[in-house]
């Protein structure tokens, strides 16, 4: 457990973007011997590991050598969905503000985060520099180089009764003092990596927290770190596959991690696109024959869930809570906002034994609506059974979040028994 929990800590530190996530996914993957599926090129039939890129996301699959039917209709595949962007600030087309004497960098909210979560805290700045000729550069600023400042106490007395921001003017960074210029920041950063500024044509960047993940409690039991949301269930969807890969079940595992999930999942590369139901195709044995794969198919939709509040236990329903280190939760919910349903979670279930962990329910309390993920938005556009788990955290959608030790091992050795079930 605390290799693994190691592990994730190391896997979340190079990984301050979708892209720099499926980068190290695929270092994982070339070095247990996965080849590259090239997405506009032939496909490639048979036996092994492949791996396909869009973008900010990555699918993989692994074949097995022996298969009980090598025309592939008969062949149930067993699908790992999780996501590899979390809520942040991402930079405006045009980065270059300020204003009083400071240099400032104009960014807008992704997805649903903890604004106040980023206030006072040093960040670096992450993403791709693409040139006009389409090709994309990797960028890593991981010193501090952002803040977002709060005003002080003795400029608003009644901030402690509730802080007000406003998006468009409380949560610019400040990077310098002076009068902004344009193209500063892509000079900078084009510096950065050793790139012509005048080859930039244009950017995919975020700020990132720069405090690294460490393990807290008396018996250091917990895990706090950026971007558990969710690339926890992304270190461990890659962990499973190749965990299944080495196993000698006929079922097909396959990972997907789609980019765009905080936002929706409509786009090219999100869980609402034809990307996964594309290379499910395919591997199904092709249009014709897929209903029949699909029906023999299952999803395991992995996002984190709601750990219980101790300070706030009125927004949980007493019925289900879930805590962390006792084990991955199953979520339900009556109105679809999770896909889990009873044979699904029979499935999830024997699994879980199998895999000899404990698991826990989560349901939403009444009053207070719950969020949503891939797994509803797969069970609708595939029609494949899938059921939503994942490990509880603290402080979801906060710039830094918080989980136990113990929950990425149980998340791991059930998701391995997910991938490689035959019934």
């Amino acid at each position: 457990m605390d290799d693994l929990a190691q592990d994730l800590a190391d896997f979340i530190a190079v990984s301050p973007t979708p892209y720099h996530c499926v980068a190290e996914a695929v270092r994982r993957l070339v070095e247990a011997g996965f080849v590259e599926q090239a997405e506009a090129g032939a496909w490639v039939d048979g036996p092994g590991g492949r791996f396909l890129v869009r973008d900010g996301t990555l699918l993989a699959w692994f074949v097995p050598s022996d298969p009980a039917d090598p025309t592939g209709p008969s062949r149930g595949m067993r699908i790992f969905a999780a996501h590899t962007d979390s809520p942040t600030l991402k930079v405006k087309p045009r980065p270059d503000v300020g204003s009083g004497g400071w240099r400032q960098v104009a960014v807008e909210v992704y997805g649903g985060a903890l604004w106040n979560s980023w206030l006072d805290r040093d960040l670096g700045i992450a993403g791709r520099l693409v040139r006009y000729d389409g090709s994309t550069v990797p960028v890593n600023v991981a010193r501090p180089l952002l803040r977002v400042p709060q005003l002080a106490i003795h400029l608003d007395r009644s901030v402690n009764q509730g802080l007000t921001l406003d998006a468009q003017h409380h949560l610019l960074p400040i990077w310098g003092l002076g009068t902004a210029t344009e193209g500063d920041l892509i000079e900078f950063l084009a510096g950065e990596v050793d790139l012509d500024p005048g080859e930039v044509a244009a950017h995919d960047l975020v700020v990132h927290d720069l405090t690294p993940p460490a393990r807290l409690g008396e018996s250091r039991e917990l895990l706090a770190a950026p971007r558990l949301d969710n690339l926890a269930s992304v270190h461990t969807g890659i962990g499973a596959l190749l965990a299944a890969a080495r196993d000698t079940s006929d079922v097909i595992p396959v990972f997907v991690g789609f980019d765009h999930e905080e936002v929706g999942s409509a786009s090219a590369t999100g869980a609402a696109g034809p990307l996964l139901e594309t290379v499910l195709t395919r591997l199904g044995g092709g249009f014709d024959a897929r209903g029949a794969a699909f029906a023999r198919s299952r999803c395991l939709s992995a996002d984190v869930t709601h750990a219980a509040h101790p300070n706030y236990l009125e927004r949980h329903d007493p019925g289900h809570r879930a805590l962390p280190n006792s084990g991955p939760a199953l979520k339900v919910n009556a109105n679809q906002r999770y896909a889990t349903d009873a044979p699904g979670a029979a499935a999830w279930y024997r699994a879980c034994r199998d895999a000899g962990v404990p698991s826990q329910v989560f349901t939403g309390k009444n009053t207070v609506p719950c969020g949503s993920t891939v797994g509803p938005i797969i069970a609708t556009r595939l029609g494949i059974r899938t059921v939503d788990v994942g490990i509880p955290v603290l402080s979801m959608h906060s710039a830094r979040e918080l989980c136990g030790v113990h929950d990425p091992g149980h998340m791991l050795a059930a998701a391995t028994a997910f991938l490689t079930d035959p019934v």
